[in-house]
């Protein structure tokens, strides 16, 4: 099971995600009417784009990051600047809800999937249509350009795939084999492989030259809405109704982890540029990382083989973090320990008590020289990264999830809030912690011993 990064809770399920193409920032759209744009390491909330009163079904950023598409319910397609977040074009020709949006990699296009059973291409400086396409028989839920923007690939109702030779429009061919609605589609990076999701349960892999199958891949047990290549090709990833995301190699089809957690149904997922990570949503938003059960594992995320297993734990490991200088790491575990290990060797360099209940996020600052940890207990404990001495706790008398140093290491970064630990050394009783996140500022006392 991997280890989830960050997770971020919405008013309602989340339908889309998308990292930008520098892997800094991840977008999301939600059934609550919102587009937001995130920090993609801290989880922090960027921006929230002008709420549409309707549910936002796609989200896609340009290959330069800087614009962002959105989809929405009410036939409409919003092109924004990522930097001002003014809405750049508004565009208008779809007869019912777009399901899905896709920029050409060299951005000058956008296409548009929708219920009216049609796929429209954009020029996505003017916003004028270039061309619509028919031949859908029901609503289209996904579309996906290949790396060379000459193929566009659509997903629909009808259970059919569909590619086109962007430049001619003319369906290049239709691919059929799927027994269930098909809900997405994913190119590989060298254009050469599509890959489509289906709610009979199952992920297709196509040839797209041949329009063969070479490989289904079944294990979901539900419908499975999403689907997604790692940048490099290696991997693929399916989300699913049964709360599960999955990743698989896409070469033999062979499952290489489950990652759970979500409780509701996982109806998007994307990779990071780098394939380092993956992002998927169902209410939340959720980051994944390296594997962790009891054991924590330390992956090789080019090549999918486990370089480590660091045992030591007695129970489930909440959250795993390296150093800056990726030489150590730490981890976090319900059995209220933090241990540092050595990231080459393996070797538990420190066990850390002190918490009374479950540890749930741990964090290096970035220069290494300090650890926080959070706890279930309410209290945060920030320490000597070397010496593993007690620095400073702070009783916040409130369970926080997520904690995360900010560059300069005045202040932690919180689920709740953020909290200036700037002068904690300089006072002693009790001290006052303010947050702001979400147009909302958090105020509340926070008792500090020093040890």
């Amino acid at each position: 099971m991997h280890a989830c990064l960050s997770c971020t809770t919405f008013r309602d399920s989340v339908h889309s995600v998308a990292f930008s193409h520098d892997s800094a920032r991840l977008a999301s759209a939600s059934g609550d009417g919102t587009v937001k744009i995130w920090d993609a390491s801290s989880g922090e909330c960027l921006s929230t784009l002008e709420s549409y009163r309707v549910s936002v079904r796609s989200v896609a950023f340009s290959h330069d990051s800087a614009r962002l598409a959105s989809a929405s319910s009410d036939g409409t397609v919003k092109i924004w600047d990522t930097s001002s977040r003014e809405c750049l074009s508004k565009l208008k020709g779809h007869t019912d809800s777009v399901h899905s949006v896709a920029f050409s990699h060299d951005s000058a296009w956008l296409a548009s999937a929708s219920a009216d059973r049609t796929v429209k291409i954009w020029d996505a400086s003017s916003g004028e249509c270039l061309s619509t396409f028919g031949g859908h028989r029901r609503s289209v839920h996904s579309v996906a350009f290949s790396h060379d923007s000459a193929r566009l690939a659509s997903a629909s109702g009808d259970a059919m795939v569909k590619i086109w030779d962007v430049s001619s429009r003319e369906c290049m061919s239709t691919l059929q084999g799927h027994r269930g609605w098909v809900y997405s589609v994913s190119f590989s990076h060298d254009s050469a492989r599509l890959a489509s999701a289906s709610g009979d349960g199952t992920v297709k892999i196509w040839d797209v030259s041949s329009g063969e199958c070479p490989s289904t891949l079944k294990g979901h047990s539900g419908w499975v809405h999403s689907v997604a290549f790692s940048h490099g090709s290696a991997r693929l990833a399916s989300a699913s109704d049964d709360r599960a995301v999955k990743v698989w190699d896409a070469s033999s089809g062979e499952r290489l982890s489950t990652l759970e957690g979500h409780r509701g149904r996982v109806r998007s997922l994307t990779f990071s540029h780098d394939s380092a990570r993956l992002a998927s949503a169902d209410r939340t938003v959720k980051i994944w990382d390296v594997s962790t059960g009891k054991t924590v594992k330390i992956w090789d995320v080019s090549t999918g083989k486990c370089l480590s297993t660091l045992e030591g734990h007695r129970d489930s490991v909440r959250s795993v973090a390296f150093s800056h200088d990726s030489a150590r790491l730490a981890s976090a575990s319900t059995d209220a320990m933090v241990k540092i290990w050595d990231a080459s060797s393996g070797e538990c360099l420190s066990t850390l008590g002190g918490h009374r209940r479950s540890v749930r996020s741990v964090a290096f600052s970035h220069d290494s020289a300090r650890l926080a940890s959070a706890s279930s207990d309410g209290a945060v404990k920030i320490r000597d990264a070397s010496n593993s001495e007690c620095l400073q706790t702070l009783n916040i008398g409130r369970i926080l999830n997520r904690i995360q140093f900010d560059l300069t290491g005045s202040y932690l970064c919180t689920d709740i809030g953020t909290i200036d630990i700037s002068a904690l050394s300089a006072v002693s009783g009790k001290t006052i912690g303010i947050g702001a996140r979400s147009g909302k500022v958090w105020i509340g006392k926070v008792e500090f011993n020093a040890f």
